[in-house]
């Protein structure tokens, strides 16, 4: 027994007494001048060592070092390119025996990091590559290529076992200069602890860090527990925990989070994520969740059960708060560089939204989305739907409270030409669904337009709605290729119910009927007065079975008549309404002005034409309509006038468009009226003389004198 104990104390007592001569006999410090020399050769930069190196012994081999720094080129601003307060490393030594690397605690303390570009594009790393040794020809082996390998190469690497007591980062810092660019970015505070690493076996990570760049400053931890297997070909992740912060003169994300259960190849993992903070003054807070899957080729991301639920709120948005919810499943083919979106459901308070995206990515991005609604209330979610008064009042209000300069300024801006360039790095091609729709107060239903975006080019290709028991269609062309942008529209409105229609979007009750429409217009320029200035084309109206409301052309006859005649005036009570059974006109648009000459209108009374133009710059019209008396004016109420019937009697609208004055030209009914006269005596004159007088000649002249008389 004494002799197996000898035995096996012999190595011990040798392999201790080697480990206490190596600590005894052999100072590590006296390797400072070559670890220095090496380092210049390798470098070209300087190195100082300040502190000691100690070494560390049984049950561990190892060292540590104190105080280094690895000196910049000269030219730049800081004086070290690396810098480190402390560094310590340990190895067990007994396990290397059977093939078992346990390594202790990794310790790096005060670790600082320099990395400058000056305003000449010359950066201190470019030393490192510069001075880095060309590689030794490697001499020629002496052993012949069927000799059998060493021990050490047959060893596979498998064999051995590796374990790490814990890696230790405290108060690193990584200083990124650009003065090229004029950026500074500073990582501080950076710290990485590792605890208990081995392979098989679960360890627990944890990092945190600061950060500024210019003015922008952020922060971030989080913490992870690492499996590795053996072999080092596969690895799995759980308990994934992240959270950062961010702020700048604008923005302030108070904190940004992201978990993981668990994270594993080929398998679902639960994800849940959230942000709050403040973003150009609108309030965020929102979070979610999905399904995170991604194959062991990493070629393949899947999120299903994406979901969102967030809240915003700012004076910015059309309603504050606005809540937002989301339901959707997202795929992401690496290998394609393809995404694909299905979105169940989003909806945005009131409004709703489901449908699909496809995204391909490139240098310009191919988007393909299909979007439906069952209803959009724009004048809701806008909140233009609110009491007029009210708003016109705060709007009074607001515009006493600025300064003229302020005027005109915001006036200036709003006539600038929108800034388009975006649409040159879009290719789009969409079409949306709204089962119900309203904007400026009119109502659609069964709403389907398809359009594209390519380059600057876009095109809506078609549009349907149905609309006051009629239907519109309408395709149109927007071209941003060039400032300023061009644009063309064609447009088809038939059976619409025109009343209704223009007191819901207008407030205004002028007319009725039924209305067909057809436009065909273009254009150049989109600020408010550039494209009424631009804008050109024609406008057909066809309307049935309708009325002018705000005049009643019989009443409006019937009382400059009484007045002429010195008579009362009867039927003032009279409703201020003109029937007609058709009313066309072509509309020609030009240089903000809008004319025709073919306005005809037809009642069983009254046939009504016009001339004349309205500017639709300052809003103001001049218009000439000519009625006809065909019929008994008893038709719309009141005394008949036989004595104006088959008279042609001039009206002439004008002002404003919210406040039209009618005038009735009656000199030129007075004419008329005469000349009827005349010629109704010379007919009974020419009927009397025509007995006795059968010359024609003597006749006629008979009839000139009488006529000239009257003249």
């Amino acid at each position: 027994m004494k002799k197996i104990a000898l035995v096996l104390a012999i190595p011990i007592v040798a392999i201790i007494a080697a480990i206490l001569a190596l600590v005894l006999l052999v100072n590590p410090n006296q390797f400072k001048p070559l670890i220095v020399e090496q380092a210049k050769q390798q470098t070209g930069l300087d190195l100082v060592i300040e502190g000691d190196i100690d070494w560390q012994f049984f049950p561990s081999v190892g060292f540590t070092l104190g105080k280094t720094e690895l000196k910049n080129p000269q030219g730049f601003s800081q004086p070290n390119l690396f810098k480190v307060e402390q560094v310590g490393i340990d190895v067990s030594v007994m396990p290397l025996f059977s093939q078992q690397l346990e390594i202790g605690n990794v310790t790096l303390d005060g670790a600082e990091f320099y990395l400058e570009t000056r305003k000449d594009g010359v950066k201190n790393l470019d030393a490192l590559q510069a001075n880095k040794p060309q590689a030794a020809s490697e001499p020629a082996s002496s052993t012949p290529e069927n000799a059998p390998a060493t021990e050490q190469s047959e060893q596979p690497a498998s064999a051995w076992t590796i374990s790490l007591a814990g890696i230790s980062i405290t108060n690193a810092l990584l200083d990124i200069q650009d003065d090229q660019a004029g950026t500074h970015t500073k990582l501080y505070d950076v710290s990485l602890t590792l605890t208990e690493f081995a392979l098989d076996a679960w360890s627990k990570a944890d990092f945190a860090m600061k950060g500024e760049t210019n003015q922008q400053k952020f922060a971030a931890q989080g913490t992870a527990e690492l499996k590795l297997m053996t072999g080092f070909t596969q690895y799995e992740l759980k308990n994934i925990s992240f959270d950062a912060s961010y702020s700048d003169a604008s923005n302030k994300i108070e904190s940004a989070s992201i978990q993981l259960d668990t994270f594993a190849f080929d398998q679902a993992n639960n994800l849940k994520y959230a942000v709050k903070g403040t973003v150009a003054d609108l309030a965020l807070d929102l979070k979610g969740g999905a399904q995170l899957t991604v194959d062991k080729a990493i070629s393949k991301v899947t999120m299903k059960q994406l979901g969102l639920d967030a809240t915003f709120e700012g004076a910015a948005l059309p309603q504050s708060p606005m809540k937002v919810d989301m339901a959707s499943d997202l795929t992401f083919d690496l290998t394609k560089n393809h995404l694909s979106f299905v979105l169940e459901k989003l909806t945005a308070n009131a409004l709703q939204f489901d449908g699909k995206l496809d995204v391909t990515l490139a240098d310009i991005p191919k988007i393909i989305f299909n979007l439906h609604s069952p209803e959009i209330d724009v004048d809701a979610f806008l909140g233009t739907d609110k009491d007029t008064q009210e708003k016109s009042g705060k709007q009074t209000s607001e515009g006493e409270a600025k300064s003229e300069q302020q005027s005109q300024v915001a006036k200036a801006e709003k006539e600038q030409e929108p800034d388009l360039t975006a649409l040159k790095a879009l290719d789009v091609t969409g079409a949306i669904t709204i089962d119900k729709f309203k904007a400026g107060n009119a109502k659609m239903q069964n709403v389907a337009a398809k359009f594209s975006v390519n380059r600057g080019l876009v095109k809506l290709t078609s549009f349907s709605s149905n609309l006051y028991d009629g239907s519109i269609k309408a395709t149109a062309t927007l071209d941003a290729r060039k400032s300023p942008a061009t644009y063309s529209a064609k447009k088809q409105i038939k059976g619409v119910k025109v009343l209704p229609l223009l007191i819901d979007v207008a407030q205004n009750d002028k007319l009725e009927g039924t209305g067909n429409i057809d436009v065909d217009v273009k254009g150049k320029g989109l600020a408010p007065t550039t494209m009424k200035q631009n804008l050109a084309g024609t406008i057909k109206i066809n309307f049935a079975d309708g009325a002018v409301n705000g005049i009643n052309v019989a009443q409006l006859i019937r009382e400059n008549y009484a007045k002429f005649k010195g008579e009362s005036v009867e039927g003032q009570d009279q409703a201020k309404k003109t029937d007609f059974s058709a009313m066309t006109a072509t509309l020609n648009l030009k240089n903000g002005v809008v004319s025709t000459n073919n306005l005809h209108a037809q009642s069983p009374l009254l046939r009504v034409r016009g001339e004349g133009s309205a500017n639709y710059l300052n809003e103001t019209a001049d218009f000439t309509i000519s009625t006809s008396i065909v019929g008994s004016l008893e038709g719309q109420g009141g005394k008949d006038i036989d004595e104006l019937k088959d008279l042609t009697i001039p009206i002439n609208v004008s002002g404003k468009w919210s406040d039209p004055k009618f005038k009735l030209v009656f000199d030129d009914v007075l004419k008329q009226k005469a000349q009827k006269e005349i010629d109704r005596g010379l007919e009974k004159l020419d009927e009397k003389l025509g007995e006795k007088i059968k010359d024609e000649k003597t006749r006629d002249a008979v009839n000139s004198i009488i006529k000239g008389l009257f003249n």
